[in-house]
């Protein structure tokens, strides 16, 4: 047996191989620079795709393993029918022409502009079947797909509607099952995505308010932001500021611990918002709870956590929130439902089927063994097994609870965004889809058989992060998303568009390809494996056209070539951060407002960044001083930092957008060179203008400081003024400082506001 040092590079036989799977055998941290992957993480990779590629031998019989299966193959496992731009997703007939789009022969693995021997699939002519996952799908006709079969080969299309047709031409919008039938006796089974080209470009032009919901407490939340909380801001901000959306942090259901992770970007399910985002006194069974002194002291506990964080200066405690809402919950459960309420909770658990059950299932399993399922007894780590059967039905009472609280999350969902439009928002709420679960939670438990076991998701080492990183999220696995037809992605994407007038998808480079970190191992020893971006984007392009819903990519960082014009030609917007808008291509100077892309969200900062005053004020440095986290000499990164600070103001006193003076000294206060930022994102092109909600009151603190964990209270921080002081919503909505910046919006984003 050969072993495989990890610093390594693969062979001929091990790179076929992992092509042919789709699977890296090297990267470009920059243009100018392309790095080997090593041996073992590419073994390692294509272990958790079921390959053995351990030993030479190995890898040379599971390489004509493929090829002969390949050779076999009449289409790939997805074939994609890109219809008419703008048309409607509903389940209307789709355009007789249009384009097709297939990963070719070799599924997940092709690589751009190649053909291999034994293909036998031809989109348009012979030459053409492999497609890259970056290129728009080959123009074509829904006959060049079948001509290019073997003569005599029989069709099948069971349409998404339930109608069974033998022709393949004029299909509604959907996601139907093909079944060809050649002359020698072999079938299969393909999932036919049939989407619009494009998603329709956003109408007219509009600002909006981005917001970490947990940290925007009102005076009736409990502890933390909740919904009752995002209904008042969105009908307060479309009604008095003429904002056209709030964008929100993902809501997905967290994994309980001890204490729980607070990162909203580590959840155990995606598809399943959480509870702890209820507004317990805004259900209607609340009113009716019979013990109404348990009722008051839940309450006044309420009152005492709440103005710990607002008047003593308390972090944000998630666990201590969800306790006491667990608790009023318990007590709501009690109370019967009425016969229309039960009717609409009988239509929920209908309408996520099996979904949900796996969901409510995992977190009454969760009470009893703890929240890592991989500790849990052996038979109750199969979801499917006659054990987890068994413990489902002894716990029913619990899987009901947790089956309620799915409901009711998702019904103050919906009224947050019916309430953003009915305020005259063309937009109104925008979720956020977080990269992936966290390893231990509900989805990976349910989900199990389409994750990738020993991996975790992660970014290869660059320039920012000679280290790398490593997100610890188990990634999807790609053959067996082509396989389903991509079941769970489109099942995800539906949920989320039911309650959202846009979403933004958080590293949406992860719909072509992820970095896969082998457990145990530095990510500095992973590779990229490749996804079947062009049946991704089409679902998403589909459900998004279906909802009348925007959709935001979050496509900052290191991109590779293509990624970002693929999304661009499908309607996909992207992210541009000021600080990041640079002319790299050329003296790297700050990039004038007119040479911005228009087709996409323009902000100031994000979560993750220096809010704009510590970024104006250099406290950002300062925080990352105290923090031991400077690779620096302080000097240097403070020079730097007003270096770079100083040519944007620099910039935005040219153009005329720097206003006003503080104490007479003739320099421009903090407060205006925030405005003239604001100023300078409405002079770009860009169909939405974000605006970070601590910018309007001159927050210093982000809400998350990357590359720490208990040195920062990330995930934990309420809205704040420039001394710290919590910022309650109520006072939001009086605070001179946000009515002029969010004036200085108004101003630029004109246009009649929409009357609910």
């Amino acid at each position: 047996m050969t072993s495989l040092r990890p610093a390594e590079p693969p062979d001929a036989d091990l790179t076929r191989l992992a092509d042919l799977h789709g699977v890296a055998t090297s990267y470009s941290p920059s243009p100018d620079r392309t790095v080997a992957a090593s041996a073992a993480a590419v073994v390692a990779a294509l272990a958790a795709l079921d390959v053995d590629a351990s030993t030479p031998g190995a890898a040379r019989a599971a390489l004509t393993a493929r090829e002969r299966e390949l050779g076999a193959r009449l289409l790939p496992p997805t074939v994609v029918w890109w219809g008419d731009a703008g048309a409607s997703a509903g389940g209307d007939e789709g355009p007789a022409g249009g384009e097709f789009g297939a990963r070719g022969a070799h599924g997940a693995g092709d690589a751009p502009g190649t053909r291999e021997a034994g293909d036998e699939l031809g989109v348009g002519e012979a030459g053409d079947a492999a497609v890259a996952p970056d290129t728009p799908g080959t123009p074509g006709s829904p006959e060049a797909l079948l001509a290019a079969l073997p003569t005599g080969t029989r069709v099948r299309v069971e349409t998404e509607q339930g109608e069974v047709r033998d022709r393949v031409d004029g299909l509604p919008y959907g996601v139907h099952r093909l079944t060809v039938t050649a002359p020698d006796g072999r079938t299969q089974l393909t999932h036919l995505v049939v989407a619009p080209a494009r998603l329709p470009t956003p109408s007219g032009r509009s600002y909006g308010l981005l917001v970490q919901l947990y940290s925007l407490l009102s005076r009736r939340s409990w502890g933390m932001g909740d919904l009752g909380d995002l209904a008042e801001l969105s009908a307060w901000a479309g009604r008095a500021l003429g904002a056209g959306f709030v964008q929100v942090n993902p809501l997905h259901a967290a994994v309980p611990g001890a204490p729980t992770d607070p990162s909203p970007y580590r959840p155990s399910s995606r598809r399943f918002p959480d509870p702890v985002h209820l507004r317990v006194e805004s259900i209607p069974e609340f009113a009716y709870v019979e013990d109404r002194e348990r009722v008051r002291t839940l309450l006044e506990r309420a009152e005492r956590l709440r103005a710990g964080v607002l008047d003593k200066g308390a972090l944000i405690d998630r666990d201590a929130v969800w306790e006491l809402k667990r608790q009023a919950l318990e007590l709501v459960r009690r109370v019967p439902l009425g016969p229309g309420r039960r009717a609409a909770y009988a239509d929920f658990l209908a309408r996520e089927g099996q979904a949900l059950e796996d969901h409510a299932t995992w977190c009454a399993l969760a009470e009893v063994h703890g929240s890592d399922w991989h500790g849990w007894p052996e038979g109750l780590r199969n979801p499917r097994s006659a054990e987890t059967a068994r413990a489902r039905a002894e716990l029913m009472d619990r899987v009901d609870f947790h089956s309620r609280l799915a409901w009711l999350t998702d019904t103050q969902l919906t009224a947050a965004h019916n309430t953003a439009r009915e305020a005259g928002m063309p937009i109104g709420i925008v979720h956020d889809l977080a990269v992936g679960v966290h390893p231990e939670g509900a989805d990976a438990w349910a989900q199990q058989d389409h994750f990738a076991a020993g991996m975790s998701v992660g970014a290869p080492p660059d320039a920012f992060n000679a280290r790398g990183q490593d997100w610890g999220l188990p990634p999807w696995r790609p053959d067996r998303l082509a396989e389903s037809g991509h079941a769970p992605f489109r099942r995800l994407l539906r949920a989320l568009f039911r309650c959202a007038g846009a979403l933004r998808i958080d590293h949406v480079m992860g719909l072509f390809r992820l970095w896969w970190v082998p457990q145990g191992r530095p990510p500095t020893e992973g590779t990229y494996v490749r996804y079947d971006a062009e049946a991704m984007l089409a679902l998403l392009v589909l459900e998004a056209s279906r909802a009348g819903a925007v959709v935001i990519g979050e496509d900052l960082g290191t991109v590779e070539p293509g990624v970002r014009e693929t999304l661009d030609r499908r309607g996909v917007l992207g992210t541009s951060v000021l600080w990041f808008e640079r002319d790299w291509d050329g003296d790297g100077r700050p990039l004038p407002p007119e040479r911005w892309r228009a087709d996409c969200l323009a902000t100031a900062t994000t979560h993750d960044l220096p809010s704009t005053a510590a970024r104006l004020t250099g406290e950002h440095v300062e925080l990352r001083h105290r923090l031991g986290l400077l690779t620096r000499p302080l000097e240097e990164e403070r020079a730097e930092a007003a270096a770079d600070t100083g040519e944007w103001l620099a910039l935005l006193t040219e153009l005329g957008l720097l206003h006003g003076t503080s104490g007479g000294r003739g320099t421009p206060s903090e407060e205006a060179e925030i405005q003239a930022v604001h100023r300078f994102l409405l002079r770009t092109p860009a169909r939405m203008i974000g605006l970070w909600l601590p910018d309007t009151v001159g927050d210093r603190r982000p809400q998350n400081l990357p590359g720490t964990w208990d040195q920062y209270p990330n995930w934990r921080l309420p809205v704040a003024d420039a001394e710290g002081r919590p910022v309650t919503l109520e006072e939001l909505a009086s605070s001179p400082r946000l009515h002029a910046l969010t004036d200085v919006l108004r101003e630029g984003v004109p246009g009649e506001r929409r009357e609910g």
